[in-house]
């Protein structure tokens, strides 16, 4: 009997012309399936010729490019991402049919979470929620976002020469998340929305991002769930392609009450430098001040030259730094 331990993260054996992956480290028994099928083939893969005892099996292959992922990390991570997308509080049951994981698993990294601080359980009806350690994570990133840092004085110029609020955004997953936000220069009620997310394609932030996005990761997010926000909400993969190609053309995007109703705005590139998209700057307020034809397309060149400034700060040739024009 042939005897062999396999290293690395996942490998590939071919047995009696049949392919099956197998987790790694793992002990090989040989030939015939000792262990019996239940136990070591139906987990696995589907070969029934090779034997072998796992000695540690939370590693696998993720969704993508091969890349590894382990499955702890990655179900904390939707339990996480879950408690934040819009419910502030939600109970174990709503958590486990959100991210399609059994209910004592969630249960348990719930727990796990609240030991560090990541969630916090509710004295009354015990629904659970984001904990303080989060924030502590948030501050981090954005403490060390070379984006956020160089964006703060270029946003502050154009809230002044637009006389509106400035956003600067990032992309993550589906959605693109505020790392700045200028606030508009008058003496009304604001909030701060930076750590808001919404939807890439109900945002012009979003737009000017994915046009530029790899072929790859565009068709991704143009197959994925496309949620109606507003009645003028484009979800239509089709038409959103050509939202993407018209912000290549003129180098700016424009969203015109698709996340919020009254709302609108403006948002063009900003790239790194080794040309890469990086995130996006744009002005939002209302569509009777931003779209009117007397000042979209004064508002458009602003912002506009404004990320073409930021994206020569963050070290960017200027051909790429004038996509668009």
């Amino acid at each position: 009997m042939a005897l062999g331990v396999a290293t690395g993260t996942n490998i590939r054996v071919t047995v009696t012309g049949r392919q099956c992956a197998l987790p790694s480290p793992a002990i090989f028994l040989g030939p015939r399936c000792a262990l019996g099928p239940t136990s070591c083939c139906a987990r696995f893969g589907r070969c029934l010729d090779y034997a072998y005892v796992v000695l540690f099996s939370r590693t696998e292959i993720g969704d993508s490019e091969g890349t590894a992922v382990t499955r702890a990390v990655d179900r904390a991570s939707q339990i996480l991402l879950a408690l934040a997308s819009g419910t502030p509080r939600l109970g174990v049951s709503e958590i486990s049919d959100l991210v399609d994981v059994p209910k004592p698993t969630v249960h348990t990294m719930l727990r796990t979470l609240e030991r560090r601080g990541l969630v916090v359980q509710e004295v009354d009806g015990g629904k659970y929620a984001l904990g303080p350690a989060v924030l502590q994570l948030g501050n981090a990133y954005l403490g060390g976002s070379e984006l956020r840092a160089r964006s703060a004085s270029w946003s502050d110029m154009l809230a002044r020469q637009a006389g509106e609020a400035v956003w600067v955004a990032v992309l993550s997953g589906p959605n693109v998340v505020v790392v700045h936000h200028t606030l508009r220069p008058d003496d009304l009620v604001q909030i701060l929305e930076v750590g808001a997310a919404v939807p890439w394609h109900a945002s012009a932030l979003g737009r000017a991002i994915v046009a530029y996005t790899p072929d790859d990761a565009q068709r991704a997010l143009l197959a994925s769930p496309l949620r109606r926000l507003t009645g003028k909400t484009v979800t239509d993969p089709d038409a959103l392609r050509q939202e993407l190609a018209a912000v290549l053309t003129r180098g700016y995007a424009v969203e015109d009450e698709e996340a919020t109703l009254g709302d609108a705005g403006l948002a063009a590139p900003v790239f790194n430098w080794s040309g890469r998209v990086v995130g996006a700057l744009g002005i939002v307020g209302p569509v009777t001040r931003l779209l009117t034809e007397a000042r979209q397309d004064r508002l458009a060149d602003a912002v506009r030259s404004t990320a073409r400034a930021l994206s020569r700060d963050l070290g960017a040739g200027r051909a790429v730094s004038a996509a668009g024009e």
